[in-house]
């Protein structure tokens, strides 16, 4: 377990393992001229370790030699180098090379303590904002706030739908800017994955935000009146037609309401010929396609009249504006009708 743990804190485990023991030696001379003339006969020397904690299994040169205590345990041994081996509790090996002289005494003074739980920057909290709505052709920011204790550099990586948006910049790094340009009554959702490299689960983490881009309104009726002639001739009304035909063959978007109106006495069915007549030039004369022409019957005026509207893509198309009710006109062919003769008299006999 703890070669795993300095194996995976590579810069902390260099000195971990140094960190946890404090030794200390110590080498024991004679104190005395007469302790050295007794001494000076011994054809050996002495190692004393002690450890804190005690119980710590040991080996010199390889034999084991039981277990260390708080209080130096000595061991008499012959001059040369010998090897101290002492079994940690984590079940690592704390191992030196002592070189003993004879008569001389060396000490080893163990103090272990445990390294500190080594603790995972994993999993981390990831929070990624958005504004929930914006205009289309605005530009949104998606922005990461990544709380990451670890020391290893981040990898950003980043995607969005639908598969039209288009990230403007940022990739690779915790904030990027998408264009909203053509996304109108769509979602656009930015997806975030964070890792820090190590290739673990938990150190990879996954989030994501969304935007919302409503339709365009439509224009209020941006329907535009090109024209309008009452009690004209036909001649002056294929001049105003000719001038419509040249607006629609500029704009093939646009349609053509053409709404006519029979005066309070012309002669029944005026609008509808006043209609079908102007409708027909368009197609004939001026070679409009007929299903951008729309003619409509709009009751009665004062006098003959003929509106010409110009109608873009989805605006709202114009309505009729009579001036006078049905039970207000007299035809010209009932006007015009003689009245009903009389009947000649008959003379009497005289």
């Amino acid at each position: 377990m703890f070669r795993q743990i300095l194996r995976k804190n590579r810069n902390y485990g260099k000195f971990a393992f140094a960190a946890l023991l404090a030794v200390s030696f110590c080498m024991v001379h004679p104190a005395s001229t007469a302790y050295a003339k007794k001494r000076r006969l011994a054809k050996y020397g002495t190692i004393k370790i002690l450890s804190t904690p005690g119980g710590l299994p040991i080996e010199i040169d390889g034999r084991p030699e039981g277990q260390t205590s708080t209080d130096y345990r000595a061991f008499d041994r012959d001059p040369g180098v010998h090897t101290i081996v002492i079994t940690l509790p984590g079940g690592q090996h704390w191992t030196r090379e002592i070189d003993l002289e004879a008569g001389r005494i060396k000490c080893v003074a163990l103090n272990y303590k445990p390294a500190p739980p080594m603790t995972s920057p994993c999993p981390y909290p990831v929070n990624l904002s958005a504004p929930a709505q914006v205009n289309e052709g605005e530009i949104i920011t998606y922005t990461a706030d990544v709380a990451y204790t670890g020391t290893s550099a981040l990898n950003y990586t980043w995607t969005v739908s639908p598969a039209n948006a288009k990230i403007l910049s940022g990739l690779g790094t915790p904030t990027i800017t998408v264009d909203s340009t053509g996304l109108a009554g769509q979602k656009i959702t930015a997806i975030l994955v964070v890792d820090d490299g190590s290739g673990d689960s938990a150190c990879r983490q996954t989030t994501q935000a969304t935007t919302f881009v409503p339709p365009t309104p439509p224009r209020e009726n941006p329907s535009r009146q090109f024209d309008v002639c009452c009690s004209c001739s036909f001649d002056d009304q294929k001049a105003r037609l000719d001038n419509l035909a040249v607006d629609l063959q500029n704009d093939p978007s646009t349609t053509t309401y053409v709404i006519a109106y029979g005066g309070r006495s012309s002669r029944i069915g005026q609008a509808d010929l006043l209609g079908g007549r102007a409708h027909d030039y368009l197609v004939a004369q001026r070679g409009i396609d007929q299903s951008r022409i729309v003619v409509v019957n709009g009751g009665f005026r004062e006098e003959d009249c003929v509106e010409l509207w110009i109608v873009p893509r989805g605006a709202t198309p114009p309505q009729p504006t009579p001036t006078v009710q049905a039970g207000d006109v007299r035809p010209a062919a009932a006007a015009a009708a003689s009245p009903r003769r009389r009947a000649p008299r008959r003379r009497g006999r005289r």
